[in-house]
């Protein structure tokens, strides 16, 4: 048989566990309002950036985030991982609104290029620079276009011959070498 209790006892025992019902939601709301402010200290420690002439680079997913006016530009490298080359080479606005074409032997680089300035030119394509070593239907390009020209050689060099520009230099070493082609027509260099 159940045994009887008295209503009022009941009533204690009913109100006794909403108290700690509501001690317990309230504990778990603290933690987890202590947990979102301290979990933002750290993530404002962990935004990895740097400044590097005036400019100011921002990791984002393994890439490094320079916001010029309204666009942004996104490397591979920073400019203290890459090695400074001595060039002259238009600026940015040298590009403007303009048609640009490309021929490269390394998709990184190519890559590195596209993604920077494709937000800039009028439109991109890619060309042959020499008909000799042209494959496909492309067309071929004189340096009367603005013509960027990537290529595996022995020594690294970026050259501006009036509208192309030659980034050259060991395969491995390509992305970097574009991304030093990109911090000087920036004016990061």
């Amino acid at each position: 048989m159940k045994r009887l209790k008295a209503k009022s006892s009941e009533a204690k025992k009913q109100k006794k566990n909403q108290i700690i019902i509501g001690v317990i939601l309230i504990i778990v709301m603290f933690g987890s309002v202590f947990g979102v402010i301290v979990g933002s200290f750290g993530a404002e420690k962990s935004i990895d950036k740097i400044k590097y002439n005036g400019f100011e680079f921002i990791k984002q997913s393994n890439f490094w985030v320079l916001e010029l006016g309204n666009f942004n530009f996104i490397f591979t490298y920073n400019p203290n991982e890459v090695q400074e080359i001595e060039t002259e080479v238009n600026f940015l606005n040298n590009y403007y609104d303009k048609p640009l074409y490309i021929s490269s032997e390394n998709s990184g680089a190519t890559s590195e290029i596209v993604s920077n300035l494709n937000q800039i030119v009028l439109r991109m394509q890619n060309a042959c620079f020499d008909e000799n070593d042209c494959e496909g239907d492309l067309p071929l390009k004189t340096c009367e276009d603005n013509f960027i020209i990537i290529e595996e050689k022995n020594q690294t060099n970026i050259i501006q011959e009036e509208n192309c520009v030659f980034i050259q230099g060991p395969q491995e070493n390509l992305t970097q070498i574009s991304d030093e082609f990109l911090f000087n027509i920036l004016g990061v260099r």
